[in-house]
């Protein structure tokens, strides 16, 4: 009897052992199907200067500098084999704004980041939390942009779930880096020992783009047998406008021309967006070599996923902060609502869910995380403002979608506009001037207002009553000014 209850202890306790075993192979196995994240940010990136985003414009649009262009084939292949979005906005085009809408999924008014050097609320809880809490390893290599005015500012303390913010700096666009024993590091200084944006001598190990893409090869060879998701913020194609040799003169044969939009009276633009001349056009050359630097080294990523045999079990999502207009409308950067300055990149590369699709649908930076953990499969925060795209993303469509999207101006000085934007027409209510209409399909220059056009009321309606409903929604302070606030209503009730 003794010795049949030693066998039947036996045997009880081997199968909890198999059992145990069992479990965590499932677990590890559950654990590596999950795909890995990398998700690329740019700065400050024209969307006309991606071959991708060529391809789905007509010439005249296309080609805004003349018929010369830079080629991007790597961030065009991630477009050909996934999903490109070709009316994704920033909610704020400017850096710190638009950066903390992206990786919280809340509006810039809800996460506190409404302006440049203005840090994200201690309680915000990114992309990178979620997914750390879902067994991740994350990580952030990069310009950061929402830790207040430190410049650069190696490895803020809130790393807000991006546990590998060794490479993480706060702001600035520096040119050159360098491994210390103290850590990452401005690689040049100017005459007062501060660091400096110089890139003479930068090379393929220290300038910038290089710099950061070797970090990050780096960390996929850390952890690529594990699901990781990290997030690479790259400073260019940013001002200054200056890249490391051969590609400081690849384009320099090139002959640009001024964009059309850059004769534009200022009597007939909006009050927001008044030009602002220049005697010609600003070192285009340099922002091409910037690109096609950027391009380079995601074939290198590429190659490097590849041949580690995990490219097909990774999610690659490829975006910038903003655009620079770049003498559009004649003006430089960001900041305002037309195209060039507020349309950025969207691409989603993820080979198990998503076949070759374009996007058309209104997006903007606070549906990036609910999109993302919707093609996760993953619960989010709970405290996302944006939509979850990713059925639009692996299905071409969703069912009561709303074409609709709204940004708004980074904070100001008791100034300020609001938009909302479909695929083919852009509303814009500010505090100190006429609404503005754009019809992107009559008018893809941005240079009519069809607001006072009758044949437009039911669009303007209906518009302004989605615009009502996200200030009603989200609390955007912009709607209890009496002058925008009076526009919609008398929009929606007299037009």
């Amino acid at each position: 009897m003794e010795n049949t209850m030693k066998k039947v202890a036996l045997g009880i306790m081997a199968s909890l052992i198999a059992a145990l075993v069992f479990s965590s192979s499932y677990t590890q196995a559950k654990n590596t199907d999950k795909p890995n994240v990398i998700v690329i940010m740019t700065d400050e990136h024209n969307f006309r200067t991606l071959g991708a985003y060529r391809k789905q414009l007509s010439k005249e649009q296309a080609l805004m500098w003349g018929s010369e262009v830079v080629e991007t084939p790597n961030i065009d292949w991630l477009a050909d084999n996934g999903a490109i979005a070709t009316s994704f906005y920033a909610s704020s085009p400017v850096c710190t704004p638009s950066r903390g809408a992206f990786v919280t999924g809340m509006y810039p008014q809800n996460n506190h980041s409404v302006q440049n050097n203005i840090p994200l609320r201690d309680n915000a809880i990114t992309f990178a939390k979620v997914l750390k809490d879902n067994g991740y390893a994350t990580g952030y290599i990069g310009k950061w942009h929402l830790d207040g005015k430190g410049k650069p500012q190696w490895a803020p303390k809130r790393k807000f779930g991006f546990d590998d913010n060794r490479f993480m700096y706060n702001r600035g666009h520096y040119k050159q880096f360098k491994d210390t024993s103290e850590g990452p590091r401005v690689a040049v200084q100017d005459k007062k020992g501060k660091p400096s944006y110089d890139v003479d001598g930068a090379d393929e190990k220290s300038f910038s783009t290089d710099y950061q893409m070797n970090k990050l090869i780096d960390y996929i060879d850390e952890n690529k047998n594990h699901p990781f998701a990290m997030m690479l913020s790259l400073s260019d194609p940013h001002g200054p406008d200056s890249v490391r040799s051969p590609y400081d003169t690849m384009y320099n044969h090139i002959k640009f021309e001024m964009p059309r939009t850059s004769s534009v009276n200022a009597k007939d633009t909006p009050n927001w967006g008044t030009p602002r001349p220049q005697p010609k056009i600003q070192r285009m050359s340099q922002y091409y070599g910037m690109i096609k630097l950027i391009d380079d080294n995601i074939g290198r990523l590429l190659t490097h996923l590849k041949t580690s045999d995990i490219l097909d079990n990774t999610i690659i999502v490829f975006t910038s902060d903003h655009g620079d207009l770049k003498s559009e409308h004649n003006r430089q950067n960001k900041g305002v609502p037309f195209e060039g300055s507020a349309k950025v990149p969207f691409i989603v590369y993820y080979p198990d869910k998503i076949k070759p699709v374009v996007i058309n649908e209104a997006m903007t930076s606070v549906d990036f995380q609910p999109t993302l953990m919707g093609l996760l499969g993953i619960k989010g925060s709970g405290n996302e403002e944006g939509r979850d795209a990713s059925k639009l993303l692996t299905k071409g469509q969703v069912k009561n979608w709303k074409d609709v999207a709204f940004f708004r101006q980074s904070s100001s000085k008791g100034k300020g506009w609001l938009t909302v934007v479909s695929d083919r027409y852009k509303l814009v209510y500010n505090t100190w001037g006429e609404p503005w209409l754009f019809d992107l399909e009559q008018d893809p220059d941005e240079l009519v207002n069809f607001y006072n056009n009758p044949q437009y009321s039911e669009i303007i309606r209906d518009m302004a009553m989605s615009l009502q409903q996200y200030a009603a929604d989200y609390n955007d302070p912009y709607y209890d000014n009496s002058h925008i606030k009076t526009g919609v209503e008398k929009a929606i009730q007299e037009i």
